[in-house]
């Protein structure tokens, strides 16, 4: 638990230089904001966090909430992510060590995983074709093993249309 709250300390102090630097005020609309966003490990959209900061303070509102994930990104504290539902997800980046999702276009849960040879045969492709990596992100869409035992208990065949993608909220609204 000391750990964690070492982390958020030094995030905090990444976050009020970055401002300081930007030429802005160090508010505590701000601090409220980043607090909610560090004790929140799920993928937020500028919406979901919007709607957990107003349970702890109403006035805070969506554009103060939106300007600061956009401070929190560029700070290098958070990081954008697009699961192909048409809106930008943030989750954490300082510290956070690199990795890829899986999105279940059923039920819309994402899954992080890490794949040491997938990272290779990238290397590997970009060096095949003189191309420098700087970073990459990685979608992949599928079914769920849950969703995928209710298909096959369903017997349905799969449609041959672009997958529709839903991401769930962390706020149940």
């Amino acid at each position: 638990m000391t750990s964690v709250k070492k982390d958020f300390e030094t995030e905090k102090q990444v976050f009020s230089e970055h401002i300081q630097k930007a030429g802005l005020r160090h508010t505590a609309q701000r601090d409220l904001i980043l607090e909610i966003f560090l004790r929140t490990e799920e993928h937020l959209s500028s919406e979901d966090l919007y709607w957990l900061v107003h349970k702890e303070d109403s006035s805070v509102g969506h554009t103060t909430v939106y300007r600061t994930l956009k401070l929190l990104t560029d700070a290098g504290l958070a990081r954008e992510v697009r699961f192909g539902d048409g809106k930008t997800y943030y989750e954490h980046h300082y510290n956070h060590e690199h990795h890829d999702h899986m999105i279940c276009t059923e039920c819309g849960k994402v899954v992080e995983f890490f794949s040491p040879e997938i990272e290779a045969l990238q290397e590997k492709v970009a060096a095949e074709y003189g191309f420098k990596l700087t970073h990459h992100s990685m979608r992949i869409l599928g079914l769920c093993e849950d969703c995928l035992t209710r298909e096959k208990e369903l017997n349905g065949a799969a449609s041959g249309a672009q997958p529709r993608v839903r991401v769930k909220s962390v706020v149940g609204i």
